[in-house]
C-alpha cells in the first residue's frame, strides 16, 4: 500500500473542497430559477419606467430565452452560477433576480435611455 504523502493530502484536500463547492454553488442556481426552470415573468411600472421580464425566442440571452425590457429596449443580462443575476448597466452588483437587475438598472440609468447592446 502506498505511504500517504504531503503531497496525496493536500490533493485529496483540493478534491474534496472542489466537489464541496461545485455542489454548494448548484444547490442555489437551481432553487433561483423558479418552479418551471425559469425565472418568472414581471410587468411593472418602477420610478416612471416601465420593466418587464419574458421568455424571448433568442437574442443577447446565452440561451437561457429569458429576455428583461426597460421601456420596450432589452436590457442585455446575465445569470451567474451561483444563481444571482447582473446586467450591462449594474454588471459589478449581482441581485438576486431580473425584476432587481431591471430595478438596479433603471436606478443607475436615473432617467438616461437604455442604449442598445449589439
Amino acid at each position: 500500500m502506498p505511504e500517504l504523502t504531503r503531497r496525496h493530502a493536500l490533493g485529496a484536500a483540493a478534491a474534496l473542497a472542489a466537489v464541496a463547492g461545485t455542489q454548494a454553488l448548484a444547490a442555489p442556481a437551481a432553487s433561483a430559477a423558479g418552479h418551471h426552470g425559469g425565472p418568472q415573468p414581471f410587468d411593472e411600472v418602477y420610478q416612471g419606467r416601465r420593466i418587464e421580464g419574458r421568455t424571448t425566442g433568442g437574442g443577447h440571452h446565452h440561451g437561457s430565452g429569458y429576455g428583461v425590457f426597460i421601456d420596450g429596449m432589452e436590457l442585455h443580462v446575465m445569470q451567474n452560477v451561483d444563481g444571482s443575476w447582473i446586467s450591462v448597466v449594474s454588471h459589478y452588483d449581482p441581485v438576486a433576480t431580473p425584476r432587481a437587475a431591471a430595478r438596479a438598472a433603471v436606478v443607475e440609468l436615473q432617467g438616461a435611455p437604455l442604449v442598445p447592446f449589439n
